[in-house]
C-alpha cells in the first residue's frame, strides 16, 4: 500500500538539521500515524513502511476479527485439554495479558471475548443481549483458565467455548512493536499513534517533549485545556465516545467489565501513562472498570505509570489525577485537577 507522506519543514528542525516526516494508513481498523524526525528521506520512508507492515503482520496473527487469525486458531481448541506452539509475538502478548488480569484481579480480561461478540451484536440490533446468552458467554471466561507454558511457549485453554479477544491491549502492543521497530532503523526520535494508542521516543530538536492532547469526555473534537509533554512514554485513552450502544434510555460502552458482562454506563475518559504501550492500554481499560482508589492502588504497584480521569456528571466535568499525572501537563495550572 502506497504511503501517504507528509514533510513539514519547521524552523526548530531545519536549525538542527532535521526535517519531521508523518506517515499514515488505515491499521486494525484505525488511523495509524508515524512521525519520524530524521534526514533521509528515503531511508526514513523505508523504516515506515516496515513499521506498517509489522502492525499488519501482527493484526493477521492476532485479531480476532480476522478469520483464521492464530489467536481464533487458538481459541478453537479450548476444551480440547491440550497444549497448543504459538508464536513468539502471540505467546508475549498473551504473557502480558495475563500479568494485566492478575494485577487487575480480572478487570481486564483477555477471555472476555464470547461476551465482547454479544455487546458487538447488540450494538449493531441496538437490542440488549440475550440473558441465556449472556450467561453462556460468561462461563466460557475467566483468565484463570488460560495456562501458559513458558518453556515451550505452548497455550492450554480450560474451558470449551473460550474466546480471546486483545482488544484491550492490542493497539497498545502493536503501536509499541512498531516504534521498536523505528529505532532499530536508526530512528530514536518518533512516534506511533494506534488510533489513540500513542507511544513517544525522544524529544524532537528544539522542543520539551512530544504534545499530545486529551479528548474532553463525550467530545470527538474537543480537547481537554492542557497537553500532556512526554518523552520516551505511552499514553492511552479510553472512553465510549466511539463505540456504544443506547438501550432503553441508557447508554453502554464498548468497554465490557468482565466481572458482569455488561457494558459500563459511566460517562468517563480514562487516561493512562506508562513506559511502554501495551501498559499504557490495559492500565486505561481495567481502571475503567475500577472504581477511583482501585485504580490508584494498581498504578501504585506500576512504577512509571500515572492516570487522569475525567467524567461527566450533571453536565460539568470533573477531573481526578494520580499525583504524578501533573508532571506531565504543559500549562497545568489551566487544569482544574483534584490531586489523590
Amino acid at each position: 500500500m502506497k504511503l501517504l507522506l507528509t514533510m513539514c519543514l519547521l524552523s526548530a528542525c531545519q536549525a538542527w538539521g532535521q526535517t519531521k516526516y508523518i506517515f499514515q494508513r488505515p491499521e486494525m481498523g484505525s488511523p495509524f500515524t508515524i512521525t519520524i524526525y530524521g534526514m533521509d528521506s528515503a531511508s526514513i520512508a523505508e523504516a515506515a513502511t516496515a513499521a506498517f507492515d509489522t502492525a499488519e503482520k501482527l493484526n493477521a496473527l492476532l485479531s480476532d476479527y480476522v478469520d483464521g487469525s492464530e489467536i481464533n486458531r487458538l481459541s478453537a481448541t479450548s476444551g480440547q485439554h491440550r497444549w497448543v506452539p504459538v508464536s513468539a509475538p502471540l505467546f508475549d502478548i498473551l504473557q502480558r495479558s495475563l500479568h494485566a488480569a492478575i494485577l487487575s484481579d480480572g478487570s481486564y480480561d483477555i477471555t472476555v471475548g464470547p461476551v465482547v461478540r454479544l455487546w458487538r451484536q447488540a450494538r449493531k440490533t441496538h437490542r440488549f443481549p440475550d440473558s441465556a446468552a449472556l450467561r453462556t458467554a460468561r462461563s466460557r471466561t475467566g483468565y484463570r483458565y488460560l495456562h501458559l507454558d513458558t518453556l515451550t511457549h505452548s497455550v492450554l485453554l480450560d474451558k470449551e467455548g473460550m474466546q480471546l479477544d486483545i482488544g484491550g491491549l492490542g493497539k497498545g502492543f502493536v503501536a509499541q512493536a512498531a516504534l521498536d521497530l523505528i529505532r532499530r532503523k536508526g530512528y530514536p526520535i518518533a512516534m506511533v499513534n494506534a488510533g489513540g494508542k500513542i507511544v513517544t521516543g525522544e524529544v524532537p530538536p528544539g522542543k520539551e517533549g512530544w504534545v499530545i492532547g486529551i479528548n474532553a469526555p463525550e467530545e470527538k473534537d474537543v480537547l481537554l485545556p492542557s497537553f500532556l509533554l512526554l518523552k520516551d512514554m505511552a499514553v492511552a485513552t479510553s472512553g465510549d465516545i466511539y463505540q456504544y450502544v443506547e438501550l432503553n434510555g441508557k447508554r453502554y460502552s464498548h468497554i465490557v467489565d468482565p466481572r458482569t458482562g455488561v457494558g459500563l454506563t459511566r460517562r468517563r475518559n480514562v487516561t493512562a501513562l506508562a513506559r511502554d504501550g501495551t501498559t499504557a492500554d490495559w492500565l486505561a481499560t481495567a481502571c475503567s472498570v475500577l472504581s477511583w482508589r482501585q485504580s490508584l492502588r494498581l498504578i501504585s504497584r506500576l512504577p512509571g505509570t500515572a492516570l487522569l480521569v475525567t467524567e461527566m456528571k450533571n453536565g460539568k466535568i470533573s477531573r481526578k489525577s494520580s499525583s504524578g499525572f501533573r508532571n506531565y501537563l504543559r500549562n497545568p495550572s489551566r487544569y482544574n485537577l483534584s490531586i489523590q
